[in-house]
């Protein structure tokens, strides 16, 4: 029984990774504008997409480069080219928006309309097949204590706790990160401050979409199956998971993540598999219900 519950914590902590990785994307857009970037899980889609391309080609290359090499280069690549959509979809969707004073409803319909886009362009371009992740690393059994793990799942777990400690340094201890948590905080006041904002802004979506990439990245070895939906379902209920925890918080998102993933893994481990987004979205419910705000957020008060 130990065993088995000390198993499906590790599976926790890997499905939960996941998410924490895509909720603090949505945290960090969130918190500099109050905006909800739903079109963020179709970015992580589309650098899973990215990564398939520039992995294959480079493992088709005649060179012998090993995996890991293939898998860092591959990395380095999708988060620049992810962080380079991010910027793209800014600059054309969201700044004309926001140059204007458009409305918030406005702003959202059109992050849906940008994530309708990516899954529709992609399927038009790529078709409805499902395409096979490459092998970039050798998956390594680890047993101890009964319990079977893999280096990949160390991977994953691992790269969700630095991608949040990046985070958390970066918007704390340095000048941008600074200057986004001071937007965040007056928006109007900021530019009479000489603070670049459409500058900060672009770093923004830049920093959130290449986060997204680590996170694409990281699935696709560790469920190599892509298509241009599977971005949808994972980016809402990372979505939620960043409202669960307290969205704005990065701490609050990073830590939803983790307790969607172990309330669907528990879930599983008791129910039927088809139980498994009815209880745990139930479950949610009534977190929301009793803390409206999240576990880390903080209401706030609007003048009028």
């Amino acid at each position: 029984m130990f065993t088995t519950l000390l198993q499906n914590v590790f599976n926790g902590l890997q499905w939960g990774s996941f998410y924490s990785m895509i909720a603090l994307g949505y945290c960090l857009v969130y918190g500099v504008l109050r905006l909800i970037n739903f079109a963020h899980g179709d970015i992580f889609m589309m650098a899973a997409y990215f990564a398939f391309f520039i992995g294959t080609a480079l493992l088709g290359l005649a060179l012998p480069i090993p995996g890991i090499v293939v898998f860092i280069i591959t990395l380095v690549v999708t988060m620049g080219l992810t962080a380079g959509l991010g910027i793209l979809i800014e600059r054309i969707a969201y700044r004309p928006l926001r140059k204007k004073g458009a409305n918030r409803l406005y702003v959202v319909i059109t992050a849906l309309m940008v994530g309708f886009i990516l899954e529709n362009g992609n399927l038009a371009v790529l078709g409805a097949s499902a395409l096979r992740f490459p092998d970039m690393i050798n998956k390594n059994i680890i047993e101890f204590a009964g319990i079977r793990l893999t280096n990949l799942r160390l991977l994953v777990i691992a790269s969700s706790f630095v991608v949040f400690g990046f985070l958390q340094f970066f918007v704390t201890k340095t000048q941008i990160g600074m200057a986004m948590r001071a937007i965040s905080y007056d928006k109007f006041a900021i530019p009479l401050m000489g603070i670049p904002v459409n500058r900060i802004i672009v770093a923004t979506f830049a920093i959130g979409s290449a986060l997204a990439a680590v996170a694409g990245i990281l699935f696709g070895l560790s469920y190599p199956v892509l298509n241009p939906y599977m971005g949808m379902i994972i980016g809402w209920k990372a979505f939620i998971a960043a409202v669960v925890g307290g969205i704005g918080d990065i701490k609050g998102a990073f830590i939803g993540g983790f307790l969607l993933g172990f309330i669907e893994i528990f879930v599983i481990t008791f129910f039927p598999s088809s139980y498994k987004d009815l209880i745990s979205f139930m479950i949610l419910l009534v977190i929301l219900t009793l803390k409206p705000t999240g576990f880390f957020g903080i209401a706030k008060s609007t003048k009028i």
